[in-house]
């Protein structure tokens, strides 16, 4: 168990009639962390964040946030959450304005409290140059920023983000994981739900399930070094060229070669360690591939969970 544990799951567990939605999960997050919860449409992923909310109910195990029980204490709960749904619930009719005041007074907030908050969540979040615009008007960028400001008027402790950044461009997103890893500094816990590997990276733990049971979860540098990412007598490889997809139909086809994806312009491979670079080009030339250039690399988060998955865990 983290020292100072803000979100506690054990064996937690959500059955809908004979469908098992979460099985047996059980993790831990620590205060001030940035929890990355990565898998598959349908895993669970949703599911365990309505549960931690208090949105539904454990069919079986428990869990805890700030040492509260989900299912017993939901009413000492609220206060210290926040939620950002994987779709836009804010009111589209309204403007960034009134949005931001309504929900002002959802949690309780008047007169010079909330003007106090209002303007903390504006500077934040820099949503001054839209504050008269209609939410259904903002960009996707602009629109996360709007539910992340509602979802922080409250001041919550643990902030729950599911999907934050689907659908908005690069710089939105980086921008958004700018201001996470500021909530962060200040001590919020983060639990962010995401299909992006390079934002997994950025977590200080993840956790990722699959077909709703967990499969593995820790900090993403003990998980690259786990004996079932790194099989004995094995290498990882970068392999860049010319045609890399024809590159890769022709590495896949050579003895050794255990796992070939493609990575932007280059290929990453797992082949015996035996094998030499020289015969990797010499197998490309056949292919009118004649320059590659090859260089050893370190398992990515995408290799645990593929070697994890495919081995059935």
């Amino acid at each position: 168990m983290p020292a100072e544990t803000m979100i506690s799951c054990e064996a937690l567990t959500k059955r809908f009639g004979h469908f098992t939605a979460v099985d047996h999960v059980s993790f831990a997050v620590a205060k001030g962390s940035i929890f990355g919860f990565l898998g598959p449409n349908g895993s669970g992923k949703s599911t365990v964040i309505r549960m931690l909310c208090g949105l539904l109910e454990p069919s079986d195990g428990r869990a805890s946030i700030a040492g509260f029980d989900v299912a017993q204490q939901t009413e000492e709960i609220k206060p210290l959450i926040g939620y950002m749904s994987q779709k836009f619930s804010l009111y589209d009719e309204l403007t960034v304005h009134e949005n931001l005041n309504f929900y002002g007074r959802l949690y309780g907030l008047q007169g010079a409290a909330l003007k106090q908050r209002y303007d903390e969540l504006i500077a934040l979040t820099h949503l001054e140059p839209y504050l008269n615009r209609r939410a259904g008007l903002l960009s996707g960028g602009w629109r996360q920023r709007l539910a992340m400001a509602c979802s922080l008027v409250h001041k919550p402790s643990v902030l729950f983000l599911d999907e934050p950044t689907a659908g908005i461009d690069p710089v939105a997103r980086r921008e958004l994981w700018d201001l996470l890893f500021e909530f962060s500094s200040q001590g919020m816990t983060l639990f962010v739900t995401t299909h992006y590997m390079d934002e997994a990276e950025r977590c200080s733990h993840v956790g990722y399930i699959h077909m709703s049971k967990l499969v593995v979860w820790g900090e993403p540098d003990d998980l690259k070094q786990l004996p079932i990412v790194n099989p004995p007598n094995t290498k990882r490889i970068d392999v860049t060229c010319d045609h890399v997809t024809t590159g890769l139909q022709a590495v896949r086809r050579l003895p050794g070669v255990r796992t070939a994806t493609v990575f932007g312009q280059s290929m990453h491979l797992l082949v015996e360690e035996n094998m030499s670079e020289e015969f990797i080009r010499t197998e490309l030339a056949k292919h009118k591939i004649p320059h590659a250039d090859i260089r050893p690399i370190a398992p990515s988060l995408e290799d645990v969970f593929v070697a994890l998955t495919n081995n059935g865990k």
